[in-house]
């Protein structure tokens, strides 16, 4: 280890905190607004379809463009574009919380989105980078945690600051922390002079964010406009078009904006598609519980915010303990293990009805919530350690882009099943909760986290695939490194 990896060693565990702060804001920032939606919409003097493009402005931007910032990242360094994130991100939220303007205020999402997707694509790479193999499970373990507390937080402390201040506030708060965070990475941070030949993949970039855009855009507006409408239909066909443009550009490029060797690793590949299959399963989760507490077990939205911090505690105790194991025992048993108990937690869930106790409720939740907290840190370890050291910041996007695309498919797609499944109980279109039937919404969340687990069921299976696989193929190895010794003595 020479003078300069020996400095950045020293204060891996700042870096590590400061990048912790810059992600807790941006992914808080996603679902912190939620909340405050109608105090928006009267103040700005907008209906809530207007006001709603306040959080999506936002999820659009992000899946856009984080990709894009990954292999930035690669090229110029990741130091670079996560202190660009910072500041863009400190920027626009300056600018959200100074404006009484609906259309400035979308534009001041779109400029934090962007800096959140730089911050984002760079963080996993910035720890794996600054991290030793022995400890970077823990690490990236903790940075699972600030994700999902960030995500999971956001609703009651939104809530906290509207009732106690206003809604501006909700930004604002982010501006100290912002550049307290920009001076962090100038004075530890890895320092890059990294000059490249290569360039950013301009056609690649373009078609996957019109892909994007147009696909996300159509997800969360079907939510209000119906996925039969002719717009929505077209919005999708557009999205699917690019897409696969997208896929046949990368293919001819020498120096695509993704490299699509990556998935060609069968680790990295299965670690994706089961990072996807938890987020789905847990957003969809997450958007249901709320209803249930308020609505069928009528408690107040003090206490239904008291509740739902039980998954965020579960969590940051569960998943630095999973990160620290996964340097011990291997990731592959413990993310086997951790979807294991995410199924089981879900579709224990859906054996509740309108007259279920508490404390089981609660004990499901744990249940759920420490298999995902198992799952999440020792698959993040694996999914950035198959990659080489110059394919760190795409790697880190692609989890972060399928953390984005699971969170907004799993509550579109959960909302989707609850609500077709309550008009079939009662025959007739349902969009909301219906007072004085608890029935009805119960039998649509039952199908809801029947289908949840069942997903991960079938995550369970291929990564219990890829573990024994991994187990005959480390056991095959050992043999012919036995047969080889054995010639060599003979």
């Amino acid at each position: 280890m020479n003078n300069k990896e020996n400095q950045i060693y020293k204060k891996r565990w700042i870096i590590l905190f400061t990048v912790l702060s810059a992600t807790f804001m941006a992914t808080l920032d996603g679902s912190i607004v939620n909340v405050a939606l109608p105090n928006m919409a009267v103040n700005l003097k907008v209906g809530m379809s207007g006001v709603t493009w306040v959080v999506t402005s936002f999820l659009i931007t992000v899946a856009a463009t984080i990709l894009i910032f990954g292999r930035i990242g690669d090229i110029i360094g990741k130091t670079k574009v996560f202190s660009f994130g910072v500041v863009l991100f400190t920027f626009g939220s300056l600018m959200c919380g100074f404006t009484n303007s609906l259309l400035v205020l979308v534009i001041a999402r779109v400029i934090q989105a962007i800096g959140a997707a730089a911050t984002m694509a760079t963080n996993q790479g910035i720890i794996t980078q600054v991290f030793p193999a022995n400890e970077r499970g823990r690490a990236l373990g903790v940075l699972g945690t600030f994700v999902a507390l960030g995500s999971m937080a956001g609703p009651p402390l939104g809530g906290f600051i509207v009732s106690a201040f206003s809604w501006e506030y909700i930004f604002l708060i982010n501006v100290p922390i912002g550049i307290a965070v920009f001076i962090a990475t100038i004075k530890v941070f890895p320092k890059t002079n990294k000059i490249s030949n290569e360039k950013v993949d301009a056609r690649g970039a373009a078609l996957f964010m019109i892909a994007t855009v147009a696909f996300f855009w159509a997800v969360v507006q079907g939510q209000t406009t119906g996925y039969n409408n002719p717009v929505m239909i077209g919005a999708f066909i557009v999205a699917f078009v690019a897409f696969v443009l997208f896929i046949i550009a990368e293919k001819k490029i020498k120096m695509p904006l993704l490299d699509l060797s990556i998935f060609s690793n069968s680790l990295f590949s299965i670690s994706i598609i089961c990072a996807f299959i938890s987020f789905v399963a847990i957003s969809a989760s997450n958007i249901i519980l709320p209803f249930y507490f308020e609505d069928t077990l009528k408690f107040s939205a003090a206490v239904t915010g008291m509740f739902m911090m039980v998954s965020p505690i579960v969590l940051s105790v569960v998943a630095p303990f999973s990160g620290y194991l996964s340097d011990k025992v291997g990731s592959e048993i413990l993310t086997l293990i951790g979807l294991s108990f995410t199924s089981l937690g879900l579709f224990l869930i859906s054996t509740l009805n309108a007259k279920s106790s508490v404390i089981l409720l609660l004990l499901y939740i744990v249940i759920m919530t420490m298999g995902n907290g198992m799952f999440q840190s020792p698959n993040n370890s694996l999914v950035m350690s198959t990659v080489s050291k110059n394919k760190l910041g795409i790697a880190g996007s692609v989890n972060a882009l399928i953390r984005n695309l699971g969170f907004v498919l799993g509550t579109s797609v959960s909302t989707l099943i609850l609500y077709s499944r309550m008009s079939a109980k009662v025959h007739y279109r349902v969009t909301d909760y219906i007072r004085g039937r608890d029935e009805v919404f119960i039998y649509g969340m039952k199908f809801v986290y029947i289908c949840a687990g069942a997903l991960c069921l079938f995550g369970v299976i291929i990564t219990a695939f890829r573990f024994f696989n991994s187990k005959k193929n480390q056991k095959f190895k050992n043999k012919e490194e036995d047969e080889e010794v054995n010639e060599k003595i003979i």
